[in-house]
């Protein structure tokens, strides 16, 4: 199967009214990304008024900036995103990628009860798919209601603990789940992430393996949230399930983390409230005619972005570039594909779809990490590039 990308699947409900910041590779002489903003009429470069992506947001008022810079078209939105479609045969053409650039890229874990069940799950049967049921079915009556209703760090969710402790069911996942002090790691290098359009990638040793649809927030070296865009925290269930200390080799894989397609700074029109609210859908086609479905709502995320951003960043931890931040899903698959009782897991080829009204859709071809492009166009890539348009 191949990508169809189009403005009216690819864009929010409200089009390009938002404020949509976009990265663009553009060919040529100089060939190299470019920052640019969306508007109604084209996509357009934004220059020396944003060398970077970390620049535009560490700028006094990135949305102002975006909106007055008059900037260079490179071409029409519907243009670009069948170029994106197409990059992966055609990498000669002007096309989109992940919209972020020199920002570090972090992720918090077992954020939604549901997901959370999932985790010790994997651990409980380490990492094998075939034990999942029934360990699913025990844990889920064993400790399903008592999670149901528990807000973390708080009086209760102590008591929780405690009492689970003495039935032997503790995990370590249940400790960042309902405990005071959030998961918060690194998903992938700066530079790294694969934009819509674009093959994502999955360990080729890995047998069990599943998307993870998210809001990502985006975020200023100061702390503030400053928009968000979708992203696709892909997960290897079995080795993470195997040990969480292979949590590294789990999630940071070539081409195993997608952003975009484009960040929606905040405005009149799209607000922190707007995030809180946004349910967030999950469609996997597969060339063999299997469909996966599935929705992960942020109103039952169990900490709030901004106690998210607060443990990520502070007087301990600071991010002179920003960073983006993966809030984390309640999407965690068990439907069969295959024999009974393995579960879900990918296939090469298969269609996902991460979308939300407000920021659109990413779109991602499913394939091994060792089959994709290489990742080699990093940060002193970008150095030189920049240099040599003479836009620093």
């Amino acid at each position: 199967m191949e990508i169809v990308l189009d403005p009216r699947t690819s864009l929010p409900e409200d089009g390009s009214e938002g404020l949509l910041i976009a990265r663009v590779w553009r060919p040529g002489e100089e060939p190299g990304p470019e920052v640019a903003v969306l508007r109604q009429d084209g996509v357009f470069a934004l220059g020396r008024a944003a060398p970077t992506v970390a620049d535009l947001l560490e700028a006094d008022d990135p949305a102002a900036l975006a909106r007055s810079a008059p900037g260079e078209r490179i071409g029409s939105i519907a243009e670009l995103l069948t170029n994106s479609a197409a990059a992966r045969r055609s990498p000669g053409l002007a096309h989109f990628l992940a919209p972020v650039d020199l920002q570090a890229i972090k992720a918090a874990g077992v954020t939604f009860m549901q997901s959370l069940l999932e985790r010790v799950i994997e651990e409980q049967c380490k990492g094998n798919p075939a034990a999942a049921e029934g360990v699913r079915r025990t844990l889920g009556r064993e400790i399903g209601a008592d999670l149901a209703s528990i807000k973390p760090g708080t009086p209760a969710a102590a008591r929780l603990k405690e009492a689970l402790v003495a039935r032997g069911l503790w995990s370590q996942y249940l400790e960042v789940g309902i405990g005071p002090d959030a998961e918060i790691f690194t998903k992938a290098q700066p530079m790294s992430a694969v934009g819509t359009g674009a093959g994502i990638g999955l360990h080729p040793a890995s047998v069990w393996n599943n998307p993870e649809p998210e809001v990502v927030l985006v975020v200023s070296s100061r702390g503030s949230i400053l928009g968000a865009t979708l992203g696709n925290d892909v997960n290897l269930r079995d080795f993470e399930g195997r040990s969480a200390l292979l949590l590294g080799k789990s999630k940071d894989n070539n081409a195993s983390c997608a952003l975009g397609p484009f960040i929606r700074l905040f405005d009149r029109s799209f607000t922190l409230d707007d995030v809180r609210a946004c349910t967030v859908s999950l469609k996997v086609e597969g060339e063999d005619g299997f469909t996966l479905t599935g929705e992960s709502s942020m109103r039952l995320i169990s900490r709030d972005p901004t106690e998210l951003v607060a443990q990520t960043i502070g007087a301990a931890h600071q991010y002179p570039d920003g960073f983006v931040l993966f809030c984390g899903t309640m999407f965690a698959p068990t439907e069969d594909r295959g024999e009974n009782g393995q579960g879900f897991t990918h296939k090469r080829g298969d269609i996902v779809t991460i979308s939300s009204p407000k920021l659109g859709a990413l779109v991602n071809r499913v394939d091994t990490s060792d089959r994709l492009p290489r990742w080699e166009f990093g940060a002193r890539a970008l150095m030189r590039h920049l240099a040599r348009r003479g836009v620093l």
